[in-house]
């Protein structure tokens, strides 16, 4: 059947999908009521005409700037630096943080070719020149792995002079973990970060 073969091709292509799993979505979707197909459908068709990128930040939004970026709540001296919008939920979710974003949508990855003109870095430059106050902080919230720390390295360098101060989120030991399960990189970036109590 070709066009049960075509669905399973195209649920494979999403993250964390393999072969098997594809098919148990596929035979799901035929014995599925034409209402719930409907919906499926119609519900990715809204999500792609309908989300956007804010024109300030970069995120997700339904509207042409999102909900943090309107907050008069929020601390407009601070902007964390993430790579993908996804960052930003897990991030709100802590609560630690009451400032603004940027989303880069992506890292610098010269395996991958892709340099600093392929990801976010000029919009975050004009944002940061046309800013209204002076930018206090920026927090460095890249991926700590190669590309998160070739990029934040970068950025760094970057914005150093251009505002107040520029810092990076601590990483190491979780909370609950055990050392002696704790790979070497991480242990010694958590000795690294160390702070004072």
């Amino acid at each position: 059947m070709q066009s049960f073969d075509r669905l399973i091709r195209a649920l494979r292509k999403l993250p964390g999908v393999g072969p098997r799993q594809a098919e148990r979505f596929s035979n799901y979707l035929l014995r599925a009521s034409q209402g719930e197909v409907e919906e499926l459908v119609s519900s990715i068709i809204d999500l792609k005409q309908g989300i956007k990128l804010c024109r300030v930040c970069h995120a997700y939004s339904e509207s042409e700037i999102c909900p943090i970026c309107s907050d008069p709540d929020r601390d407009k001296s601070s902007i964390c630096i993430v790579e993908d919008p996804q960052d930003i939920e897990a991030i709100e979710k802590t609560g630690a943080f009451k400032g603004l974003y940027h989303v880069l949508h992506g890292a610098i990855s010269p395996m991958e070719g892709r340099g600093a003109e392929q990801i976010k870095v000029k919009e975050l430059l004009a944002r940061i020149e046309k800013s209204k106050e002076p930018i206090a902080e920026i927090i460095l919230a890249t991926d700590p792995d190669a590309e998160g720390e070739t990029t934040a390295l970068y950025l760094a360098d970057l914005l150093r002079g251009m505002v107040g101060r520029v810092t990076r989120i601590g990483y190491g030991v979780p909370l609950g973990g055990d050392i002696d399960y704790i790979d070497e990189m991480t242990l010694g970036y958590s000795f690294k970060g160390r702070t004072k109590i």
